[in-house]
């Protein structure tokens, strides 16, 4: 019994006396309090980057590539050029066989001389038919002459001969006037054959001039052929660097086809933002842009234009709003940016087009 009573009261005091507060509550408001300063600062600086900074992932670092490609076909004999070599403006690419454009140009220039012979012929030609209508001219002097003297003659006897008088005989007058009307027609005769001679001499002068137009048209061949001789030498267009490589020896190409492509390195960062965000961009603001191939490079461009229209507008299928199920979508304008002269050659041929880049605009430049 006197062991039981003491384990009793202990019992009792327990039940009685209060259990101490847990410490569990404060620390959840602790916590409580600092998430509301969290979600607070997290959301000013939300609000305040909202304001005052307008970015996008919607960016790709672009540059002007240029294909190259060949005039006439041939089969490639050299490839001068390896992948991604630094070429200059009118390096030769490639060659082709230049054998069939030689040969053409050959075959022209022997019609060319066979064309000048003709010419040197209707020239002669011509000579002698200026020779020939001077003989017919001399000769209708000629007959002129003679038929004026039988005329003269045919008139004397017909006064010598008549009813009063018959101081000739009938014989010589009819003689005289047959004479005259001979000469007349041979006066006549003369005179078409000086016509005849002096077309002649027209028509060969015509046929010179068309030996003479041909010759032109010849020469013209030859400097098309000369020109085609030349585009055998592929040469680069601009300066920049070689890529997306095609062509191999013993190829045969056509014309038209491309052969390889040249990138320069002046390049430029489109930036497709949202039609919404547009309000405080204008040219000539300083962008930061962050490329994805260089972490840590926070790259200083200038916000030079903006595209015409929007991105939709230049796709091959435009999007047709026209119609009843009509869906309200956010559009994007394309945006260049420009980077500096200092960069572009401090980060030659690591900066290529088709990159991802982020980029980010400080509103506060405009205000």
């Amino acid at each position: 019994m006197q062991n039981q009573q003491p384990k009793t009261e202990a019992a009792i005091s327990a039940v009685v006396t209060p259990a101490p507060p847990a410490p569990n509550k404060a620390r959840v408001f602790v916590i409580l309090g600092a998430l509301v300063l969290a979600g607070l600062a997290i959301g000013g600086r939300m609000y305040w980057r909202a304001t005052n900074f307008v970015e996008t992932e919607n960016a790709y670092v672009a540059g002007h590539v240029h294909p190259i490609s060949t005039r006439i076909a041939g089969v490639v004999t050299k490839v001068l050029v390896d992948d991604n070599q630094w070429v200059r403006e009118g390096d030769v690419i490639a060659e082709l066989d230049p054998a069939d454009q030689r040969i053409r140009l050959e075959q022209i220039h022997a019609q060319i001389a066979q064309v000048e012979q003709q010419m040197l012929q209707a020239d002669a030609q011509t000579a002698q038919a200026r020779a020939s209508a001077s003989a017919a001219t001399a000769q209708v002097a000629q007959s002129e002459a003679q038929a004026l003297r039988t005329r003269q003659d045919a008139e004397r006897f017909g006064q010598l001969y008549n009813t009063q008088m018959k101081a000739v005989a009938k014989s010589e007058l009819d003689a005289a006037v047959a004479a005259r009307t001979s000469a007349a027609a041979d006066v006549v005769a003369k005179k078409d054959a000086a016509q005849a001679a002096q077309a002649q001499v027209g028509a060969a002068q015509s046929a010179r001039e068309v030996l003479k137009a041909q010759v032109k048209v010849l020469q013209a061949q030859a400097k098309d052929a000369e020109q085609q001789l030349s585009y055998n030498r592929i040469v680069a267009p601009v300066a920049g660097r070689l890529g997306k490589r095609s062509v191999e020896v013993g190829a045969r190409v056509q014309p038209g086809q491309q052969l390889a492509a040249i990138v320069e390195d002046k390049v430029w960062v489109t930036a497709n933002f949202k039609e919404t965000q547009l309000a405080g961009l204008k040219p000539g603001q300083e962008v930061e842009v962050t490329i994805d191939a260089l972490p840590g490079e926070k790259l200083k461009t200038k916000l030079d234009s903006f595209s015409p229209a929007s991105g939709n507008q230049f796709a091959l299928l435009p999007a047709d709003n026209a119609t009843g199920n009509f869906t309200k979508i956010v559009q994007r304008v394309p945006v260049k940016l420009t980077f500096a002269d200092a960069d572009l050659k401090r980060l030659a041929g690591r900066l290529a087009p088709g990159m991802s880049a982020v980029v980010e605009v400080d509103l506060r430049q405009a205000r």
